[in-house]
């Protein structure tokens, strides 16, 4: 079981830039993805990002790449989405969630935080 809090979130431009973290506790990242999600009102939740812990492999959305960047800070267990040239349909509710690799234990996933776009 992991635990995750996320910070970060907050209201920017259309073309701005705002990183997101996502603070892992309770056990050892190895063997874990990270990845975020977002959701929109009215539509299902949305892949945007995963990173494979411990070998730092990632996978973006083909809406998100080119423009986000997800990392990791071992020392830290915190992972991070860096989100540059954002556009009003970034606009969103922000998911940050763990995955144990070949379990099927439902995720864990953070409280979410609110991301505005403003054109």
């Amino acid at each position: 079981q992991v635990q995750l809090v996320q910070s970060g979130g907050g209201p920017v431009h259309a073309g701005g830039s705002l990183t997101l973290s996502c603070a892992a506790s309770g056990r050892t990242l190895s063997g874990y993805d990270m990845f975020w999600y977002r959701q929109v009102p009215g539509k299902d939740y949305e892949f945007v990002a995963r990173i494979r812990w411990s070998s730092g492999e990632t996978y973006y959305a083909d809406s998100v790449k080119g423009r986000f960047v997800i990392s990791k800070d071992n020392a830290r267990k915190t992972m991070y989405l860096q989100m540059n040239s954002l556009k009003p349909e970034d606009t969103a509710v922000y998911y940050c969630g763990a995955d144990l690799i070949g379990s099927t234990m439902a995720r864990d996933w953070g409280q979410g935080t609110q991301v505005t776009v403003s054109s």
